[in-house]
């Protein structure tokens, strides 16, 4: 016998909602027939929150029962929930996996081999250039967050905002093969300070923070992530002295 299921979902002209379409999504792989029933209007949405005493849409029917939500239906399904919730490496994972990866391309590329000191300068490099790039997309947020424990920035408050594009600018320098003199302090500098705010902060003192080293809203926690990037930093730097 066929399971079947009805959705009700807003998709309007102006607004099509992606809870709706992901209700829609999970019924169908849960092998449900869907009676996707689109609300195209406020006013039709409107009137169906007041004839069913809810507050939001989506909302989904199995078997004349009311199941709610988008939240709700995974519940039902006894799926984890999709949201992240507290601290995350994810964005750190994603970031330095894609970094690798190109880095690995670019290698191969160039002189057909995966792995050599390319590969690891490339590798720096790259990463730095996307934690920059996460960092400018939001600096008021970044410099929020960054001020509460980088010791230069915490007397220094304009530090934080020259901060992602003096990583930047690194980034872009080692690809571009730029004098070490130019590039090598600037790296060595940062990622000192930084390593030794790190180990302040949560070695030492104990506190528990985000790291703005993914932006200022992340949920990555600061510690040992933000300690090996700036150890890359400081390795980078002295790299490009003595080789």
């Amino acid at each position: 016998m066929s399971k079947s299921a009805q959705l009700f979902r807003m998709a309007t002209d102006e607004h099509i909602c992606p809870f709706g379409l992901k209700s829609k999504d999970l019924l169908e792989r849960e092998g449900y027939t869907v009676d996707d029933q689109l609300l195209t209007s406020r006013e039709q949405t409107d009137e169906f929150k007041k004839q069913h005493s809810v507050e939001t849409t989506p909302q989904t029917f199995i078997d004349n029962k009311r199941i709610g939500g988008y939240d709700d239906l995974r519940d039902y399904f006894n799926k984890p929930q999709a949201a992240q919730e507290g601290t995350t490496y994810t964005p750190v994972i994603a970031i330095f996996s894609v970094s690798f990866l190109l880095s690995v391309a670019f290698s191969f590329a160039s002189d057909n081999s995966l792995l050599s000191m390319q590969t690891a300068e490339l590798f720096v490099a790259l990463t730095m250039a996307v934690l920059a790039i996460q960092k400018l997309q939001d600096l008021f947020s970044f410099t929020n967050s960054f001020i509460t424990y980088d010791l230069v920035a915490m007397k220094v408050v304009r530090y934080a905002y020259v901060y992602p594009f003096l990583e930047a600018f690194v980034g872009i320098g080692m690809i571009a093969g730029l004098p070490a003199y130019i590039i090598a302090p600037i790296s060595l500098f940062i990622g000192g300070v930084g390593a030794v705010s790190v180990i302040k902060a949560v070695y030492i003192d104990k506190r528990e923070l985000k790291c703005a080293c993914v932006g200022g809203d992340s949920n990555v926690p600061l510690g040992f992530i933000s300690l090996t990037e700036n150890l890359f930093m400081i390795a980078a730097g002295i790299w490009m002295f003595v080789r």
